[in-house]
């Protein structure tokens, strides 16, 4: 029985705890009870998200066989065969900035067509992740976050002589300002759920030295909205509440294990557990601040440009960027296709969870867009033509799926964020080096 009442709770309803700010994710009692009557449609929250991977792909197996909706998945897609009527392969676009890793990461969200020319010169352009999140912040308590899976390092050179700032990030404020992503996982649950109205942290220390949930200093007001709501909505508040729970369970006991004293040796690149682990609990952080409408637009980086990192979990003992210049020897590229495959068995374990989780009448996966890909397409060449990339995601309608598409004029990756932009209804006259408009719900104009 669907709860009514003809004072809706307000869409972003808060609890305010010692050192703690919950907001509740969408419930139908934050719908007027005449409009789930008369089962009238209300406007979901359209989402953004970048899930960047570095180092180029093995192309021979990322790119599908078939255009259009007839087309096979590839051995690196595969594992996403659950969401091909939410997936739009895109073939032949070109990156705008194509100076090895640098251009990459560099224009992969602003599309700018130059960069520095040396480590103090950093120049680019402003990322689509940084204006939707202008937009979007008059709705959410966050416009936008920007996460990966290594430290930032926004100084000294790393790549082609110039600023680590390029392979570390996509994010950029402004063409001077690029911006950091955390890969804290403890600093991103603060950011979240931490009390941001004061800048005393006094409260706060002492909580995380007694290890207490921020959930148990708002336990009576959230028992109290609970008893407002139907059961359904009930269900999903619980649901909420043990994802928040969980999330900090996981982020202390890490802590607590980076805290032992171990001998001392030379601890190994990448070692499988801890990235594993890692990535779990950054993805289910993105997740939280999705459900909650803490933030309507997510940048993160699986790895950042010239990732060193080795997979021996998946058979591959040789490092990530140096594999990536295998030299056209057919089992390197192999190797290298493996790390690409589970790159999108992770994405895929991302999406399942996304579609697991309700957002109005649909899922999250139902109203978000998705970009992913890489900067570079052929690595060994670090070649910008033909970049592997797909838009994954319901698009709150926004999106039609289950197609490969393939433009035989190299029209450039700008092109593809202008559009994107139209669909997330903040249309811009250009960006970057954008010439125009990509064409990607038919196959005409191609």
């Amino acid at each position: 029985m669907t709860f009514l009442t003809s004072k809706p709770l307000p869409r972003r309803t808060v609890l305010r705890g010692l050192g703690a700010t919950i907001t509740l994710p969408f419930l139908e009692a934050m719908l007027p009870a005449f409009s789930l009557r008369a089962g009238a449609a209300t406007k979901r929250p359209h989402r953004f998200q970048t899930f960047y991977v570095p180092n180029g792909m093995a192309m021979e197996y990322w790119t599908p066989k078939g255009e259009g909706r007839a087309f096979e998945l590839s051995p690196i897609l595969e594992p996403l065969a659950p969401y091909r009527d939410q997936m739009l392969v895109l073939s032949g676009l070109k990156a705008n900035w194509n100076y090895i890793h640098a251009g990459a990461s560099g224009s992969f969200l602003t599309g700018t067509t130059r960069g520095g020319r040396n480590e103090v010169e950093i120049i680019a352009d402003v990322s689509i992740d940084q204006l939707l999140g202008r937009r979007f912040a008059r709705d959410t308590q966050l416009g936008s976050l920007e996460l990966s899976m290594d430290a930032p390092a926004n100084a000294g050179a790393c790549t082609g002589n110039l600023s680590c700032a390029y392979t570390h990030t996509i994010s950029w404020q402004s063409p001077t300002q690029p911006l950091p992503m955390e890969y804290n996982p403890r600093a991103v649950f603060e950011k979240l759920f931490g009390d941001s109205g004061s800048t005393e942290r006094s409260a706060r220390e002492k909580r995380l030295r007694q290890h207490k949930s921020i959930l148990d200093s708002v336990s009576a007001k959230l028992a109290g909205i609970k008893r407002e709501l139907g059961p359904q909505d009930q269900g999903k508040v619980d649901d909420y509440a043990e994802s928040i729970r969980d999330v900090e369970r996981r982020i202390q006991k890490a802590e607590e294990q980076s805290d032992l004293e171990l001998p001392s040796f030379d601890q190994p690149q990448g070692v499988p557990p801890v990235f594993e682990d890692h990535l779990a609990l950054m993805l289910d952080l993105q997740i939280l601040a999705l459900q909650s409408d803490l933030t309507r637009v997510i940048s993160f980086m699986l790895s950042k440009e010239q990732s060193a990192r080795p997979y021996p979990q998946i058979g591959v003992p040789e490092a990530h960027h140096p594999l990536s210049h295998h030299g056209d020897v057919p089992h390197l590229i192999a190797h290298m296709s493996k790390i690409n495959r589970y790159h999108t068995e992770l994405f895929a374990k991302y999406l399942a969870k996304l579609r697991a989780t309700p957002d109005g009448d649909g899922s999250l996966l139902d109203n978000m867009t998705i970009l992913y890909g890489s900067g570079i397409s052929n690595s060994n060449a670090h070649s910008g033509d033909n970049l592997p990339l797909m838009v994954v995601g319901g698009g709150a309608g926004r999106l039609k799926g289950g197609q490969h598409l393939v433009y035989s004029d190299k029209p450039t990756m700008a092109n593809l964020l202008v559009t994107l932009m139209d669909k997330l209804d903040v249309p811009v006259e250009r960006l970057g080096g954008s010439t125009g408009r990509l064409p990607i719900d038919t196959l005409s104009g191609m």
